[in-house]
């Protein structure tokens, strides 16, 4: 993936402007998502990973809700795409189409041009047009009859799709899956959320009086902050080691590429900015195992026999993998000593 310079980017914000910046955005997004905050953050931090995201759950549990209101938060270019079977790679990607006063071919950009971009039920849509995303989600440029065009800054897609209804869609293929960092299921809200939501939800939509709270400069900026998180060699190895560990599962046929690694890591690094730290944990990537890897994996047909879902062998993994550990505790590590004696991990070691 090529990734814009720090002149692109900005300087990176301090730690309370960090902070205020994140923090607004999450706020703003629940209100009209409410309930998942976990969800919200992730789908923050997948974009200050400059990464991309996939939603993947049941109709009516707010998928679109969340990709628009994400998009409605900042301040920049969004452009959303209804995928139907009907949709031309030429309607994602742009077309050239003579113009009769110069007498010569123009570029008219496609939706793909902006800085966010919303691609409903993706799976509608066909293999030659969910194709027509690849370059631009990992090369961040888009070439159409020999001229490269270069995508914006930030760039992201955010791409919704149902996993229950199967008539007529055609699913991702796994060259466009790997290319997400994440997928997110949104689930059912609990019983108190669903209560709050029919009195915010009951007579008017929230989403069409939701303002941006920030801007497009701003949010490179918070990029630009994440790159700087500090990652220690241990932890390095611990992702090297969990990638790893899924080409070597007897449960999987396919484990996660090198692009997961990556995408693992830059993804730690923004959830460790967003809980106000400058450093990562194994903690992290712990957490992240799932969202990150579980749609790149493919399980033997055992496995789906015994219907062991990626998720969860992904889970069993990280259960059976040692974490790494440091005898020397770090400084910036506020957290109270082990109980049983042991210094805890320390992550600016390595």
């Amino acid at each position: 993936m090529t990734q814009p310079s720090w002149d692109q980017l900005g300087g990176p914000l301090s730690g309370t402007e960090f902070r205020a910046a994140s923090d607004a955005i999450v706020a703003n997004i629940e209100q009209v998502i409410e309930g998942k905050t976990a969800t919200v953050r992730l789908a923050l931090a997948v974009l200050l990973a400059e990464g991309h995201l996939l939603i993947e759950d049941v109709p009516g549990v707010g998928k679109t809700k969340l990709a628009k209101a994400m998009a409605r938060s900042i301040d920049c270019s969004v452009r959303r795409i209804q995928f139907t079977p009907d949709l031309l790679p030429s309607d994602v990607t742009g077309v050239s189409v003579y113009n009769q006063e110069t007498h010569d071919f123009e570029f008219k950009p496609g939706a793909v041009f902006a800085n966010l971009v919303v691609g409903d039920e993706i799976n509608r849509a066909s293999p030659k047009t969910q194709s027509a995303l690849l370059e631009s989600m990992e090369e961040r440029q888009v070439t159409v009859d020999g001229t490269t065009y270069e995508l914006q800054t930030p760039f992201m897609v955010i791409a919704t799709q149902n996993p229950i209804e199967m008539e007529g869609t055609y699913p991702l293929p796994e060259a466009q899956r790997d290319r997400f960092t994440a997928r997110i299921a949104m689930g059912y809200p609990d019983p108190g959320a669903e209560l709050a939501m029919l009195d915010v939800h009951g007579t008017s939509d929230p989403i069409v009086a939701l303002k941006p709270v920030s801007d497009a400069s701003t949010v490179r900026r918070l990029i630009a902050t994440v790159r700087e998180v500090h990652v220690a060699d241990a932890v390095k190895q611990y992702a090297v080691n969990l990638v790893t560990a899924t080409r070597e599962a007897p449960d999987l046929r396919l484990g996660a590429s090198p692009r997961s690694t990556l995408q693992l890591l830059r993804t730690a690094r923004a959830v460790a900015a967003l809980e106000g730290r400058d450093y990562v944990l194994p903690d992290d990537l712990q957490t992240l195992a799932v969202p990150v890897m579980a749609h790149r994996i493919i399980p033997t047909a055992d496995a789906q026999l015994a219907r062991r879902t990626t998720d969860a062998i992904i889970a069993d993994i990280v259960h059976r993998l040692p974490l790494p550990h440091e005898r020397q505790r770090s400084p910036y590590d506020n957290r109270p000593p082990a109980g049983d004696g042991r210094a805890q991990y320390d992550p600016r070691r390595g």
